[in-house]
């Protein structure tokens, strides 16, 4: 697997570092899951969309394997859901999946849909899935219940770091794709087409990101009040903003040396099956000794 610390944004660590810091947080989020919530969800979708496969719709399966093997997780499985929205998801902490929607796959370039994934299998490699799906389950109507019995400390911090998450599976798709593919993706998502995106000035898009902070901080308190009800119950950092963030990382070295990191990976590849192997004794796809 990938050294993730080449791509955790700091914020994201910062978050996680203050759910962690709350008394219980982690038991409390293992035992929900445990007490069926994954499989519930788990078994909504096996039921509701397609399971992509070699012979399942091969031409959008096939997308996903060679960016697992990049990055060294486990293949997930991989969903389509027929709907006219431009989405994708990930789900699962002991069996994890991957979702698309037919309405992403009709509106995206290629590498568009690629970045799209490589994100999703950010939240794979960065090990988000258990705070993340939680913090998920929480937003949804059915789950008032379960809201009323944790603390509002708690919900506020997964609420607040899921957002921050998704600025370090930018970065993950940004080494696989581009930082400008990355960010023509959130042009796509907030319902750009093809035509008119092509012309976008993505530099001059990221600086309303600078202006958005700039009216966060310039009023004390109050303001930063109202601009914390303003994103409590997002689930994704402001379009703008997640832009600037990963043009901004493409520019530093640690993006280079990710990149680096991924070819060393990509160059080393198993004698036996050929795919990607990273510094261990054995090949974890086809168990050949790779490192005697």
């Amino acid at each position: 697997m990938i050294d993730t610390s080449l791509f955790i944004h700091p914020d994201d660590a910062k978050a996680i570092r203050a759910i962690e810091n709350i008394p219980g947080a982690s038991a409390i989020c293992k035992k929900i899951m445990e007490y069926g919530f994954e499989k519930l969800f788990y078994g909504q979708n096996i039921a509701s969309f397609i399971r992509l496969s070699p012979t399942q719709l091969p031409h959008i399966y096939k997308r996903l394997p060679p960016i697992c093997e990049q990055l060294g997780i486990e293949e997930p499985e991989f969903y389509l859901e027929m709907s006219p929205f431009p989405n994708a998801c990930t789900f699962g902490d002991t069996k994890k999946f991957i979702r698309v929607t037919s309405g992403l796959l009709e509106t995206m370039k290629n590498d568009e849909i690629d970045s799209v994934i490589a994100h999703e299998c950010g939240h794979i490699l960065c090990r988000h899935t258990l705070y993340h799906n939680l913090a998920t389950f929480l937003l949804q109507d059915s789950s008032r219940v379960l809201a009323e019995e944790i603390s509002q400390t708690l919900m506020a911090a997964l609420f607040y770091w899921q957002r921050k998450s998704e600025l370090s599976c930018d970065r993950v798709a940004a080494v696989i794709t581009s930082p400008n593919t990355v960010a023509r993706v959130q042009a796509r998502l907030s319902g750009g087409g093809l035509e008119l995106t092509r012309g976008l000035n993505m530099q001059e898009w990221a600086a309303q990101a600078d202006e958005y902070e700039q009216l966060y901080n310039e009023r004390g308190i109050w303001n930063k009040y109202l601009q914390l009800m303003n994103t409590l119950a997002l689930d994704h950092p402001f379009s703008a903003v997640r832009v600037r963030e990963v043009l901004k990382w493409g520019s530093q070295p640690k993006y280079q040396e990710a990149r680096q990191a991924l070819n060393k990976r990509e160059n080393h590849r198993c004698p036996t099956c050929g795919k990607p192997a990273s510094s261990i004794k054995y090949c974890r796809f086809c168990g050949t000794k790779i490192n005697p």
